[in-house]
């Protein structure tokens, strides 16, 4: 099996937006070791391989937290609306 490249991630993060609660974070959760993973690769630009960990430790949680409001993310933005916990 060949090593995960950064195109792979970003295509992971995306997909992810697709998905249902559970599959979405499977999937970034993966992405997310795969980040980690090319830390080691000295042909990985680093600052991009930083930031890309950081947008998807930010997806997870946002992925998480979608649930938690009825209205999804637009409530969460707007938390005068009635339908913000």
């Amino acid at each position: 099996m060949t090593e995960p490249t950064l195109a792979d991630v970003e295509r992971a993060l995306d997909r992810a937006a697709d998905l249902e609660t559970e599959d979405a974070v499977s999937v970034l959760r993966t992405a997310r070791q795969d980040v980690r993973d090319l830390a080691n690769n000295p042909d990985v630009d680093e600052d991009r391989r930083t930031a890309l960990e950081r947008r998807l430790a930010q997806r997870i949680r946002e992925v998480r937290e979608r649930d938690a409001y009825d209205g999804g993310l637009g409530s969460a933005m707007n938390p005068a609306e009635d339908d913000a916990p």
